[in-house]
């Protein structure tokens, strides 16, 4: 039987530092904010309750950078149709 070869790409220690997390964020959340939190933790079987709202955080911040990305054209706004009361 052929042995599984797995390679791990070794970081060096400039790179381990780079994204080594030290810097802390903290925040405050109501009663129901909280209880809504753990009611998710516990339906979506959540382990890792920080790397949870770290990639959550992260996610919805790159969403809007690329929503926010500057184009080489403009699009114009797109105009809000009003219905013709006479048709009604």
């Amino acid at each position: 039987m052929a042995e599984k070869t797995t390679k791990r790409h070794k970081r060096s220690e400039q790179e381990k530092e780079q994204f080594r997390r030290q810097h802390r964020l903290t925040f405050r959340l109501n009663d129901l904010e909280m209880k809504a939190l753990t009611k998710y933790y516990k339906k979506y079987k959540v382990k890792n309750h920080a790397r949870f709202l770290r990639e959550t955080i992260m996610t919805a911040i790159l969403k809007k950078f690329d929503e926010d990305y500057p184009t080489l054209f403009e699009l114009p706004e797109p105009k809000k149709v009003q219905p013709d009361p006479t048709l009604f």
